[in-house]
């Protein structure tokens, strides 16, 4: 039996040890990122961006659809969703492997903008310190603008509305409810879901969007259903 607590305890401290190099080399990383390019300078390098969108040129529903298939709880947290990110600890250990981020779109900000696409606990933690620094210094609209101009859309669309012209050649505000949920599904995996490349792909996702609007009170049954005859 005491041998068995002292593994246990010998676990734990090893789990700790870990977990204080793991945080201590993410810190580094986040600061080694915002000292190199600080803040300020990156957000007007985005908002410099020929076809920079501005999010009130954008569709309430494009918008909600966004939120609901990225972060429904985008506008309740600090940057951080621990919820989000307890689910997807639980998931991983499950599958043994990284399945779930459980990243909101101010982390996804921070990794499209100063961080690599790698899955790494170290890089996680660098996009969580870099997410706090983000919510400190811009409100969520400002965030949200910025995160949906440092998207990937697939095709070579790094703009809303360059997607928009390039997939359905029209202006955003000529886009319908139908192309506004397509496009709102591409950036999780844009190789996967644009529409030229794989259109049946991309309109399963379209209905993954619409049932987590759903599901968050931003569609009825109904309405879905009427956008997608």
């Amino acid at each position: 039996m005491k041998l068995l607590k002292k593994v246990i305890i010998g676990i734990i401290l090893l789990c700790l040890i870990i977990g204080i190099i793991v945080v201590g080399n993410g810190y580094m990383m986040y600061k080694e990122a915002i000292e190199e390019v600080p803040l300020s300078t990156l957000v007007e390098e985005i908002k410099s961006k020929q076809n920079y969108t501005e999010i009130n040129e954008l569709s309430k529903i494009y918008i909600d659809a966004v939120i609901a298939v990225e972060d429904h709880r985008f506008y309740k947290h600090n940057g951080i969703d621990v919820i989000a990110i307890g689910r997807a600890i639980i998931n991983d250990i499950k599958a043994m492997r990284f399945v779930e981020g459980g990243s909101t779109i101010t982390q996804q900000l921070s990794k499209n903008t100063y961080f690599t696409q790698e899955k790494k606990l170290t890089r996680k933690v660098a996009e969580v310190f870099m997410a706090l620094e983000i919510e400190k210094n811009y409100d969520k609209d400002e965030i949200l603008e910025l995160y949906l101009n440092t998207s990937y859309f697939g095709d070579g669309y790094y703009t809303i509305k360059d997607a928009c012209k390039g997939y359905f050649d029209k202006e955003l505000m000529q886009m319908t409810d139908y192309e506004a949920i397509l496009l709102a599904g591409i950036p999780n995996a844009p190789s996967v879901y644009a529409p030229t490349k794989n259109p049946d792909l991309a309109k399963q996702r379209q209905r993954q969007v619409m049932e987590k609007m759903i599901k968050y009170g931003y569609l009825t049954e109904k309405e879905a259903e009427n956008i997608l005859k």
